[in-house]
């Protein structure tokens, strides 16, 4: 059963950092292709940020240049570098596969307001 565990998420200043952290127990992981996704209050689930095994990423318009998706395929990671953050990146955030989606798991909740 594949299951995903996220951590990291918190209470920021606008300007602020977070790392988040996804354990997947994925079969296959180092090359199966993960991804970050949010769901803000009222709004659809979107795609974030996703990252091929062969490490290529891709980045949702309003976060390039400020997050950054990377993999430990090793450790079976997933992680989302997120500096200079704004009010409306407040959401749950989930990690899942980029082309496959299998069940979500409970996500991190990150909340960015002075």
């Amino acid at each position: 059963q594949v299951q995903f565990v996220e951590s990291g998420g918190g209470l920021v200043q606008p300007g602020g950092s977070l790392r988040l952290s996804c354990a997947a127990s994925v079969n296959l992981f180092s090359i199966v292709a993960m991804a970050w996704y949010r769901q803000a209050p009222g709004k659809q689930r979107e795609l974030v940020a996703g990252i091929s095994g062969g490490g290529t990423t891709n980045y949702e318009d309003s976060v390039k240049g400020r997050f950054t998706i990377s993999r430990d395929n090793a450790k079976r990671l997933v992680h989302l570098q997120m500096n200079n953050l704004k009010p409306e990146d407040t959401a749950v955030y989930y990690c899942n596969g980029r082309l496959n989606l299998w069940s979500w798991g409970q996500g991190t909740q990150v909340t960015v307001s002075s």
